[in-house]
């Protein structure tokens, strides 16, 4: 179908921001946009699992330098089903236990939800991409065999209750605002024991990650019909870094930056948007142009801007 398509030429940096459909991997996800763009260079940030849906931060060519450098802040929206326990703590799994919880309400549950907010410890699923021993929590998993996976500390900062249906197996709908590294499983899983009902995920959107929001997102389908009118533009770089600080360079530095040399701090050719500098920076020059990513170093006598990533300027 794609023979009399005429493209653009998309080997540009840039991200895409995509809704990923269920039933797909993010790696299916990641291999479909190569094959539809032609190109090599695709990554993505924040692995969402098969079943879940929403945004699904796309890396396009040498974006996918980038990625380390994306905010980690994501939300969701998420139902969870008390009364069910199942072996990977979402519908996906075996069912292990019912519990039916007919006269649980709301005000039973909602005063538990403020155990999940703030920097909290959780156990990551048996089934998930945790390495513990070198080996893939669901590999050992489907092996038959479990292993005692330690706890870590995520950041969750807000839960709110959307919607709650009663019944023999209440659900519960949530907007969930986190940090990387949590589990919503995990939180529905947790909840189901602090009531002793049990509880699984029963479904997830993700609605924001790393700046990215559902309503401005495009699906697989749409995303095709952009490239066969010739009208899909990928998102700048810049629009997934604007937490990070910039530092502007006039021309002469400018020229020395993109060809990877050191630079010492001089104001009279920098100019940085913060009065405390962090670690790192992105650059621009006096047109505005992305010109990479710099490490600020004050361990020397003469502070110095070291690359990290160098941009050929964007035109």
């Amino acid at each position: 179908m794609w023979e009399n398509v005429t493209f653009k030429d998309y080997s540009v940096q840039g991200f895409l921001n995509l809704d990923k459909p269920a039933e797909w991997t993010s790696h299916d996800c990641v291999a479909k946009v190569r094959k539809l763009l032609r190109l090599k260079r695709v990554g993505h940030a924040g692995t969402l699992d098969p079943k879940a849906t929403g945004v699904l931060p796309i890396a396009l060519g040498k974006a996918t330098r980038l990625l380390q450098y994306m905010r980690q802040d994501k939300a969701y929206i998420a139902t969870v089903r008390l009364g069910v326990k199942t072996t990977t703590d979402d519908l996906e799994g075996e069912v292990i236990a019912t519990q039916p919880a007919t006269g649980l309400t709301l005000e039973n549950v909602a005063p538990l939800l403020k155990l999940f907010e703030g920097t909290i410890r959780q156990v990551p699923p048996q089934y998930s991409a945790i390495q513990v021993e070198g080996k893939r929590l669901y590999d050992i998993a489907r092996a038959g065999k479990t292993v005692e996976v330690p706890a870590r500390t995520v950041e969750v900062s807000r839960i709110e209750v959307l919607d709650w249906r009663p019944g023999e197996f209440p659900e519960i709908d949530l907007e969930i605002a986190c940090g990387t590294g949590t589990y919503i499983r995990a939180i529905a899983r947790d909840l189901g024991d602090y009531l002793n009902t049990g509880g699984t995920l029963a479904s997830l959107i993700r609605t924001q990650s790393s700046g990215f929001h559902i309503a401005d997102s495009l699906t697989l389908e749409e995303l095709e019909t952009h490239l066969q009118q010739g009208t899909f533009e990928p998102i700048p770089p810049t629009a997934a870094l604007e937490h990070i600080p910039a530092v502007i360079l006039s021309p002469t530095p400018a020229k020395a930056w993109c060809q990877g040399q050191r630079l010492k701090a001089d104001s009279e050719q920098w100019t940085i948007e913060t009065t405390v500098i962090p670690s790192i920076l992105r650059v621009h020059d006096q047109e505005g142009r992305f010109l990479g990513i710099a490490q600020y170093s004050s361990s020397t006598d003469e502070p110095l801007l070291i690359p990290k990533m160098v941009f050929e300027p964007e035109s």
